[in-house]
């Protein structure tokens, strides 16, 4: 888990934290019953969807609970890479390269790492876990839009992750990741949303590595 208080100054590295570690549940989903509202299989459906992304890159929104917002491209390869890019004036990266999640802060030349199975991006990372351990469907308003709350009982500590997918025949699965809402143990709330998304797109490894701020003799991880 993201240790947050690196992060407790400044409002900037304090969204980006909350929104990659408020849910810090290792994804891998005991089933709960579905809503009755909610269509039937639509869990496993999300599950496909997730596994079916071979490479994405897609412009992200983020939004904190106080409304500042910042704005970037996230880039996905499986199997366990990310990459979330942000825009002009946030001297910051948050990386995975299959193995670690990584948060690197270069003003104050700050690194700060964390096992994939302990992010909430496990379900986008990792093909092999099982996203319904830690899963329920939630009911919708729209038959269009398929939501997904998942959290640990055992680690309330770890917060909620609700992934919001949408029906579209043309992505993975029928089903794309809109958007995802993470709350922290102290009800701090971040949403991810996802618009642009390009699938099957050639990504190098080596966008998955970066250069280390804390000794610039460092080679890039």
């Amino acid at each position: 888990m993201i240790n947050l208080s690196f992060f407790s100054h400044n409002p900037i590295r304090t969204a980006v934290a909350l929104a990659l570690a408020a849910a810090a549940v290792p994804v891998s989903f005991a089933a709960a019953p579905a809503p009755a509202a909610a269509a039937a299989g639509d869990l496993d459906k999300a599950v496909a969807a997730l596994r079916g992304i071979s490479t994405m890159k897609a412009d992200f929104t983020q939004t904190d609970r106080s409304g500042q917002t910042m704005a970037g491209v996230m880039t996905l390869k499986r199997p366990g890479k990310i990459r979330f890019e942000y825009g002009k004036g946030v001297p910051m990266l948050v990386v995975s390269n299959g193995k670690s999640m990584y948060l690197i802060d270069y003003e104050v030349k700050q690194v700060q790492r964390w096992p994939i199975s302990s992010s909430p991006l496990g379900a986008l990372l990792d093909p092999s876990r099982d996203v319904k351990k830690y899963g329920k469907l939630l009911p919708t308003s729209h038959p269009d839009v398929v939501s997904i709350e998942v959290r640990d009982t055992k680690h309330p500590e770890f917060g909620v992750i609700t992934l919001i997918f949408a029906r579209d025949a043309s992505a993975p699965g029928g089903l794309r990741l809109t958007h995802w809402v993470a709350l922290d143990s102290q009800n701090h709330r971040t949403t991810v949303r996802l618009a642009n998304h390009r699938y099957g797109v050639s990504v190098a490894d080596s966008a998955f590595t970066f250069k280390d701020p804390r000794r610039t003799s460092r080679r890039p991880r």
